[in-house]
């Protein structure tokens, strides 16, 4: 179960297409920025029996903070049960719902709410001469980051796609950029409702963000390079889009806001590094040093390394096709002010609470007066009669 425990919810945020370069792109920055995200979800259940929720369905991600951004979750339709990680180091925490589950006809909605504080992004100066070589790379890095089911390393073909593309070649940063430039010429653009695995893309020669960052994902592993695909939300200056999948049982609305998937690799010396295979195509070195993650606008969300979320993904669609269950999503993003920590509420009711807090502080120094008074009165009285019966 921990194994694919944001796997479902991963699907759901990728399957949305990102309208390419209509953010608002604000490179330079030096200010940090705030954001909220609001993200809602329905359950309806219009099948025959009842659906028994599993811990995916009541799962939601933490975000990740370092950096870059710093993230909390503000508020949340129902008590937090516990929180956790899931194998890829994700943080996550589960919801009490009031009810384990929907009966034919039932459905049940909650909304989490989240603030991000985006801090401004350097990345190194990146030359091919300072490249460090395949040897230069940790093994413990190499254990971690070079195998897993998701990736197919074990391909012949993909095997023998990655050993022609990078040749003789070892410096990792030159390596990394025939591996982006090849699927830059080859790898066409197209949505799909559930993600692919890389030979898939490779056969079919197209695939959406995350399809073609699985696949160059693929082609580093194999080169024993450090990988993996991370995923995010843009703050999107177009008008909200609403789709529907999975013949109906899936629907997705998004309002500013977008989803989008890249890879981090490991580049000796710069370390781990962002490559963006869909956002930026001028040329190879653009896929790390304008990917839409380099942006205060885009926040990152959550790693996927060892889970093949591919495999959870598909067999939740074929869940709720064969169940008559149907689920829907809104997500929402906004410009905050970077100081308020989001509180829009306290922002808003700021006049009355200032006006309470007078009001308690004139009492209170009120109360303080006549305590110092009365505290004074009968010392006073005594003296006085004191002297009025020596007289």
């Amino acid at each position: 179960m921990k194994r694919t425990i944001m796997a479902v919810f991963a699907l759901f945020l990728l399957i949305s297409p990102v309208l390419f370069n209509s953010s608002v792109m604000l490179k330079g920055e030096t200010e940090e920025v705030g954001f909220t995200i609001k993200m809602s979800v329905t359950y309806h259940n219009n099948g025959k029996k009842n659906w028994i929720f599993t811990e995916e369905e009541r799962a939601i991600g933490l975000f990740m903070n370092n950096s870059w951004q710093t993230i909390q979750l503000m508020n949340h339709s129902y008590p937090l049960e516990n929180t956790t990680f899931d194998e890829d180091g994700n943080p996550v925490t589960l919801l009490q719902f009031p009810k384990t589950e929907l009966k034919p006809g039932e459905n049940i909605s909650y909304t989490v709410r989240y603030y991000a504080l985006s801090k401004p992004r350097l990345l190194p100066n990146l030359r091919e001469e300072d490249s460090g070589t395949l040897s230069d790379i940790p093994e413990e890095l190499k254990e971690s980051y070079c195998e897993g089911d998701l990736w197919l390393v074990d391909d012949p073909e993909l095997r023998n796609v990655a050993q022609n593309i990078a040749e003789n070649e070892t410096k990792v940063l030159v390596i990394v950029k025939k591996f982006v430039e090849w699927i830059r010429q080859n790898i066409g653009y197209s949505a799909h409702e559930v993600p692919s695995y890389p030979n898939e893309t490779y056969t079919e020669g197209s695939g959406d963000c995350d399809d073609q960052a699985i696949l160059f994902v693929t082609l580093c592993r194999i080169y024993e390079i450090p990988s993996y695909l991370q995923v995010g939300c843009m703050y999107m200056s177009t008008e909200g889009v609403k789709e529907t999948y999975w013949e109906g049982h899936l629907t997705t609305s998004l309002e500013h806001i977008g989803w989008h998937g890249w890879a981090i690799v490991n580049i000796p010396p710069w370390g781990w590094l962002p490559v963006d295979l869909t956002w930026w195509r001028y040329n190879a070195l653009d896929a790390i040093e304008k990917a839409a993650v380099t942006s205060q606008t885009t926040l990152q969300y959550m790693n996927i390394s060892q889970i093949d979320y591919i495999a959870s993904s598909r067999m939740y669609r074929d869940f709720l096709k064969n169940n008559g269950f149907y689920v829907y999503t809104q997500d929402e993003m906004m410009e905050a002010s970077p100081s308020n920590h989001g509180n829009d509420t306290f922002e808003k009711l700021f006049p009355q609470i200032l006006i309470i807090a007078t009001v308690v502080v004139a009492v209170f120094a009120a109360g303080i007066s006549v305590y110092i008074w009365e505290r004074g009165k009968p010392k006073e009285i005594e003296s006085n009669n004191s002297l009025t019966s020596t007289a």
